[in-house]
């Protein structure tokens, strides 16, 4: 009876041990400070490389001065281009990198795209079938809601697709997300979301709803001021 009481004693010391750990663990956000306001991240730790590659482009300044060079209306905001710092009105924007990539870690269902999902742009599936991230550029989804007939469809084609060995299907949860509050649908399981907007959402409305020239970027330059990593 001692042995086990001493076990269980163990075990119990453990279990508490666990859960301080737990509760101490803190989150990573980002403030991302613009032109038309201030939005704040989230960051996914079950996403480390685009985590720990994006709280380093932060940390170096690499963010500071650059545009939202792609907005399109009801669906995201895009940014991150190095090249679109000071850029020239007109100029076409979108092809600038930093020189390397990250390896996709698509968790998909887990994350999806629903309105202000965090996630990494790349190029297409011609040129890079491993779907690896942009190194910097990211784009947040303003999206808009959906019917469960299209979101039927969008599973269907998400099955055809990636061919998994269990059928996707969205949860209840998701559904309702997308019904009521909204996203892009089609681009899940196609592109790396990394972390989802916590606060800022009246800022993504301004920012989608500049006009913009016939390459999708803003007429009036919408700009990143800083960024700053947060620990909550």
């Amino acid at each position: 009876m001692k042995r086990l009481t001493c076990i269980a004693v163990l075990f119990t010391t453990f279990l508490i041990f666990a859960q301080c750990q737990s509760k101490n663990k803190k989150e990573t956000f980002v403030r991302i400070t613009t032109t038309e306001g201030n939005i704040v991240v989230k960051l996914y730790d079950d996403t480390p490389l685009h985590r720990d590659n994006f709280v380093k482009l932060v940390s170096d300044k690499t963010y500071q001065g650059v545009l939202f060079h792609r907005v399109i209306k009801n669906f995201m905001i895009q940014v991150g281009d190095p090249d679109s710092k000071n850029a020239e009105a007109n100029k076409m924007l979108g092809n600038g990198d930093l020189g390397y990539n990250v390896p996709a870690e698509i968790k998909f269902p887990k994350y999806y795209h629903k309105r202000g999902a965090l996630a990494a742009a790349r190029t297409g599936d011609d040129v890079n079938p491993e779907k690896v991230s942009s190194a910097s550029q990211f784009y947040i989804v303003t999206g808009k809601v959906v019917t469960d007939l299209e979101l039927d469809t969008f599973e269907k084609s998400i099955n055809n697709r990636l061919l998994p060995q269990e059928t996707i299907k969205y949860s209840q949860e998701q559904r309702q997300t997308y019904k009521t509050f909204g996203g892009t649908p089609h681009l899940d399981g196609n592109y790396t979301v990394f972390g989802e907007v916590v606060t800022g959402f009246e800022v993504l409305d301004k920012i989608q709803n500049q006009q913009t020239d016939h390459n999708d970027r803003p007429l009036k330059d919408v700009v990143i001021k800083k960024m700053k990593v947060i620990k909550k």
